[in-house]
């Protein structure tokens, strides 16, 4: 799984594996090492962030916080889905 950066012990990150049809971007998110069932934080046209589920269990104060960063850093990431996903949808 493709780490994007991390965020103090979390782990930003793709899921490789996305099937199909693929979902919209967006980054998985887990304390220490990637997880099949990270939080899924979905990246908007108007790159703010949404989390689709919360299967990490993040606290929700550190929560906001790790949404707030991927908002800054959501053209970088849509940038590493276009490389890592050259052939997926791409929106950003």
């Amino acid at each position: 799984m493709p780490q994007i950066f991390r965020i103090g012990a979390y782990i930003v990150y793709f899921w490789s594996d996305e099937g199909l049809p693929t979902e919209p971007v967006h980054v998985h998110v887990a304390e220490g090492r990637p997880i099949p069932n990270g939080t899924k934080i979905w990246i908007t046209k108007s790159l703010h962030g949404i989390v689709a589920h919360n299967k990490s269990k993040i606290p929700a104060h550190i929560l906001n916080d790790i949404i707030s960063v991927i908002e800054v850093q959501a053209l970088y990431i849509c940038a590493e889905w276009k490389k890592h996903f050259e052939n997926l949808t791409f929106y950003c």
